[in-house]
């Protein structure tokens, strides 16, 4: 019995993705994001293929607005690990003059993280907020890395412009996010244990669409 090969519907990487999107749109149906908001949550969805985030998403209300102006300000997106600095589209971020810093494995970040006896995503974030005033932070490994960049916000020592904390794991994930969602900082955080690189690189690069869009349409 010889059985017909898979064929996909298409190859064609733009129709791909429009035809994911689309399945994305009638497979969440009614949903609580704003029309500014959604973009990046379907591309999170894309991304991961779970709809939880469809749910567990949650954004503070000038998230999307204070991303956007960052990226077109030239501000830096400074990455929790290297596994969401290499996914971000970097072109999209340098076209503003921007740039996508990480610092964890910066050579003074282990001796200091050695000296403290502390882990090295909590000096990276300390080292971090010295350089990046009004850029974005992208966590999506490290909730040590989130809640000492909550403490540094709430003692007036990190101004950042957007904080996208979506920690993945089991010990002080879930918590570090709900911490941050007390936080008066534009955030985007998501409830549960939930998070990851992926979802924090499919945030940034749709932040980075929406402001390419506002850059066409001379906003």
């Amino acid at each position: 019995m010889h059985h017909k090969p898979f064929q996909p519907v298409t190859t064609q990487p733009q129709a791909i993705e429009s035809l994911s999107f689309e399945m994305i749109r009638k497979e969440l149906g009614e949903h609580p994001f704003t029309d500014e908001q959604f973009p990046i949550v379907q591309r999170v969805i894309h991304a991961t293929a779970d709809f939880e985030f469809g749910r567990s998403l949650v954004f503070h209300p000038q998230a999307v607005e204070a991303g956007v102006k960052a990226i077109l300000g030239g501000k830096t997106v400074v990455c929790d690990v290297q596994m969401v600095q290499v996914g971000i589209n970097k072109p999209r971020i340098t076209r503003f003059d921007g740039n996508v810093r990480v610092t964890i494995a910066d050579p003074d970040v282990a001796e200091e993280a050695r000296r403290l006896r502390t882990t090295r995503a909590i000096i990276a974030v300390r080292k971090a907020v010295k350089e990046a005033e009004g850029g974005i932070f992208a966590i999506g490994n490290a909730p040590t890395a989130l809640l000492e960049l909550i403490r540094l916000v709430r003692e007036g020592i990190a101004k950042p412009g957007l904080i996208v904390g979506v920690p993945v794991g089991f010990v002080s994930a879930t918590e570090s996010k709900e911490e941050l969602m007390k936080c008066d900082v534009p955030f985007i955080a998501n409830r549960g244990r939930k998070g990851g690189s992926p979802v924090a690189v499919a945030i940034v690069n749709a932040l980075s669409l929406l402001a390419e869009k506002a850059a066409q349409n001379g906003l």
